[in-house]
C-alpha cells in the first residue's frame, strides 16, 4: 500500500510538473513582456516626478518625423492585410443517410456470397473472418444494385446510386443553408472509381441548372484522402477568386466496383466500403464569419508515390479470369505509417504548442550527438487538438493510429463509431466522423478539429478546422435516429 501511495504521488508530481513546463514554455512571450512591463514601472517609481517631466521635455517631436512615421505605419498596414489570406469559413456540410432499404445486414452479406461465390467456398470463408473481424455492424448499406443476385453493376445502375447521394447530399445542403444554386461560383466533385462522361461535376451542373461561368472540377482516381484533395483546391481558388461560394462534393460509387472474383486481396474492399457521400459549402465572405462553423486553419498533403510499393499498395487490375477489382497489398499498414510520419512531421511545426516543439527538438539533437538509439519523442498531439477525424478506412487504421498518436478511447470514438455505423464511406467518413462529435453535443467554439485521411498512390492528407461557434445538437441528419445508442461495445470478433 505504502509503495502505490509513492507512486500515485510521484506520477502526480510528474504530471504538474509536465503541465508547469508546458504553461511556461507556451506562454514565454507573454511572461517576458510582462517582466519588461514591470521593470519599466518600477524604475518610474524610482524616479521623481520632476525628472519624469525633464524626461518628457528632453524627447524631441518634429511634425515632419511625425507624419513619416504615420504615414509608414499606414502603409506597412495596408500591405499587409492587402497581401493576407482570405478566412475560409465552412459555412455547413450535409451528410447523405442511406435508405433503410439498402440496409445489408451480416446474414444478408453472407448469403448473397455464397450465392455469388457458391463455387469457391474458401473466398466466402475469408469474406466471414474479415466480415468478424471488421469492426462493422449491421446497419451498413449497399447500393440497390448489388442487392440483385447475380449483381448488376452496369451504367445505368451506377448513375442511379450517383444521383441518388449527390442529390440528396445537395438538397439537403440547400435546406441547411438557404444556398441558393445560382450562389455556386465553385463545384468540385470527388468520386475515386466511377469517372462517367459527361462527368459527375456536370450532372450536378445539369440538375440543379448552375450558371454558365461557374468553375467546375472533377477528381477522380485519388482514393480515400480525395476529400482533403478538395478543400485543399477549394481554399487555393477561393484566395484567387474574391467573396466567392464554393461547394464540395465527396462520395464513392459502390456499384460498379463490386468484385465478383476469387482473389483474396480484391475481396477485401468488398467487406468494408459502403454508400455514404457528403457536400460541404466553404466561403471567403466576410458577411458569412457570424453563421459559419468552421474556419479552415491548415491543409497538409503528403504523396509517397515516388515509391513503387507505396504506389501500388492500392491497385485496380484485373484478376487471372479477368475481373477487375482493386487489389489491396499486405504492406498497406507499413506504407500508411510512414506516409503518416511525413505528415505529421509537417503538420507538427504549424500546430504544436512551442513546449512540445522544444521537447522534440531537444530529444533530436540528443539522438543526433550523444545517443542515436534513444527513442524519438512522440510528440502530444493532444495538446494541439480537442476532437480528431481519423478516416475510417478499417479497424486496423484506426487501431494504428490511436497507438502511434497515443490517443485515448474517446479521441477515437467518432472514427469507430462511424465505421460501426456506416462502414468506410471513403472520402466522405470525415464528415461523418464530426457530425457524430457535433451530436453527441461536444463541439465548442474554439476546439481544434485534425481531420487525417489515407488514400491510393499513396497519400497521407491533414485538414485542421477550429469552430467558430458553439454548435448546438443537429437534429437531423446521418445519426438523428441513432445517436442515443452510441457508442456501443465493439467485440474483436463477432461470431458469424
Amino acid at each position: 500500500m505504502p509503495s502505490m501511495l509513492q507512486n500515485s504521488s510521484n506520477s502526480s508530481k510528474n504530471k504538474y510538473a509536465k503541465l508547469m513546463y508546458q504553461y511556461f514554455v507556451n506562454h514565454i512571450i507573454t511572461l517576458t513582456f510582462i517582466t519588461i512591463m514591470i521593470c519599466i514601472f518600477i524604475e518610474l517609481l524610482r524616479l521623481g516626478p520632476y525628472e519624469i517631466l525633464n524626461l518628457f521635455n528632453s524627447l524631441e517631436f518634429d511634425l515632419i518625423h511625425i507624419l513619416c512615421s504615420i504615414f509608414l505605419i499606414i502603409f506597412i498596414s495596408t500591405i499587409y492585410f492587402m497581401s493576407k489570406p482570405h478566412t475560409i469559413y465552412l459555412v455547413d456540410y450535409a451528410c447523405f443517410k442511406p435508405p433503410i432499404t439498402c440496409r445489408v445486414p451480416f446474414a444478408t452479406f453472407m448469403e448473397h456470397s455464397r450465392l455469388i461465390l457458391k463455387d469457391n467456398p474458401k473466398s466466402v470463408e475469408f469474406q466471414m473472418r474479415i466480415l468478424e473481424r471488421s469492426g462493422l455492424g449491421e446497419e451498413t448499406c449497399l447500393p440497390p444494385a448489388i442487392h440483385y443476385i447475380p449483381p448488376n453493376p452496369t451504367m445505368e445502375e451506377a448513375r442511379r446510386e450517383a444521383e441518388l447521394v449527390i442529390f440528396s447530399s445537395m438538397d439537403s445542403l440547400f435546406e441547411k443553408t438557404g444556398l441558393k444554386p445560382n450562389n455556386i461560383d465553385i463545384l468540385i466533385v470527388n468520386c475515386s472509381l466511377f469517372s462517367p462522361t459527361p462527368s459527375l461535376s456536370a450532372m450536378v451542373i445539369n440538375k440543379y441548372k448552375l450558371r454558365s461561368n461557374i468553375k467546375s472540377f472533377n477528381l477522380s482516381g485519388m482514393g480515400c484522402s480525395a476529400g482533403l484533395i478538395s478543400i485543399d483546391l477549394a481554399r487555393d481558388l477561393l484566395q484567387v477568386y474574391p467573396n466567392s461560394n464554393a461547394v464540395v462534393v465527396s462520395t464513392e460509387i459502390i456499384t460498379p466496383n463490386y468484385y465478383q472474383g476469387k482473389e483474396r486481396a480484391m475481396l477485401l474492399p468488398n467487406c468494408l466500403f459502403r454508400m455514404g457521400g457528403a457536400a460541404i459549402l466553404l466561403s471567403n465572405k466576410t458577411t458569412e464569419h457570424k453563421r459559419a462553423k468552421y474556419r479552415l486553419l491548415q491543409v497538409v498533403r503528403t504523396h509517397k508515390g515516388g515509391d513503387d510499393k507505396a504506389y501500388r499498395c492500392v491497385f485496380e487490375e484485373e484478376d487471372r479470369e479477368g475481373k477487375v477489382g482493386i487489389s489491396l497489398s499486405k504492406d498497406l499498414m507499413a506504407i500508411a505509417g510512414e506516409a503518416l510520419k511525413s505528415n505529421i512531421t509537417t503538420i507538427g511545426p504549424l500546430v504544436l504548442p512551442a513546449s512540445e516543439q522544444l521537447l522534440f527538438l531537444l530529444t533530436l539533437i540528443g539522438k543526433k550527438i550523444f545517443n542515436p538509439k534513444w527513442k524519438p519523442y512522440i510528440p502530444d498531439f493532444k495538446q494541439a487538438f480537442e476532437h480528431f477525424c481519423i478516416h475510417a478506412g478499417g479497424r486496423a487504421v484506426i487501431d494504428e493510429l490511436q497507438k502511434n498518436l497515443q490517443l485515448s478511447s474517446e479521441h477515437v470514438e467518432a472514427s469507430r463509431m462511424t465505421l460501426h455505423r456506416f462502414g468506410n464511406t471513403s472520402s466522405s467518413s470525415l464528415w461523418y466522423e464530426l457530425n457524430y462529435i457535433e451530436s453527441k453535443g461536444r463541439m465548442k467554439k474554439g476546439d481544434r478539429i485534425w481531420q487525417i485521411a489515407f488514400g491510393s498512390g499513396f497519400k497521407c492528407n491533414s485538414a485542421v478546422w477550429k469552430c467558430n461557434r458553439s454548435i448546438k445538437t443537429p437534429i437531423d441528419g446521418p445519426w438523428e435516429d441513432c445517436i442515443d445508442r452510441y457508442p456501443v461495445h465493439i467485440p474483436e470478433i463477432v461470431k458469424l
